[in-house]
């Protein structure tokens, strides 16, 4: 393990946000352990070969993050592999919209498993690793709607409000180690989870919006690089929103 080497681990990096903070972070001296769970892995090696065109040394790492012997067979094996994780980002999410009163139990528990659970699964396992070395930085990506909540996604919020609750209790407990733990919540961001909604929802949307436009993975992938360099060494306990205003 070169000590110059800076290896960042990000769950859901194939798409979407998660591909813009991998791309956005790429470059000589990083490693980019890229977590997916898509069953077409096209993506996921497209962000590979995209990193690595930037200098950066990159892997693909499949496995389901609501699966905790999973996650921890593979965060050990990389682990060993590169000897440690400074950097953590807990990007991978779904959505499973209805009202509560059509909500299958299904859509409730896969959104708590991957959305909440899923990160308590990584978190737990690299954590140790961070306490050793004295140094770690966690970036849990929660949402807006964690905060304000949002009919037809109450499944959606409950997890994002339980990330947030989450975030401040573990920045609690090893801000004393050298590790900060932060959450950043989107608004109405420019990714193939929001392009599926109606035009009418999406007017809606922007109606909500006082700077009157969606924001773009990139500008959540710029607010992640600097919530993992030392410029935010002091900052940490932290929910910061990035969504135009639609939450002040």
């Amino acid at each position: 393990m070169n000590e110059e080497q800076r290896v960042i681990l990000i769950t859901g990096a194939s798409r979407g946000i998660g591909r813009a903070i991998a791309l956005r972070l790429a470059g000589p001296g990083v490693v980019l352990l890229m977590n997916h769970y898509d069953p077409d892995p096209a993506m996921a090696e497209k962000t590979l070969r995209d990193v690595e065109a930037k200098g950066a040394k990159g892997q693909i790492c499949y496995f389901s993050v609501a699966d905790f012997q999973e996650v921890q067979k593979h965060v050990d094996g990389l682990l060993k592999e590169w000897g440690r994780i400074d950097v953590l980002i807990n990007n991978a999410g779904i959505t499973r919209d209805t009202l509560l009163m059509r909500m299958k139990e299904q859509d409730w528990d896969v959104v708590l498993a991957i959305n909440l659970k899923g990160v308590f699964n990584c978190t737990q396992t690299v954590i140790r690793s961070m306490i050793k070395n004295k140094s770690g930085k966690i970036v849990n990506m929660a949402s807006v709607v964690g905060a304000i909540g949002n009919a037809g996604q109450s499944n959606y919020a409950a997890s994002k409000a339980g990330l947030i609750g989450f975030t401040k209790s573990v920045a609690k407990e090893v801000a004393g180690r050298g590790i900060q733990v932060n959450a950043i919540a989107p608004g109405f961001i420019e990714t193939e989870m929001t392009a599926v909604l109606s035009e009418p929802v999406r007017q809606e949307f922007l109606r909500s919006i006082p700077m009157g436009r969606s924001g773009q993975p990139e500008e959540v992938a710029e607010l992640t690089a600097f919530l993992v360099s030392k410029a935010s060494d002091y900052i940490t306990g932290q929910v910061i929103h990035i969504s135009g205003g639609m939450v002040m």
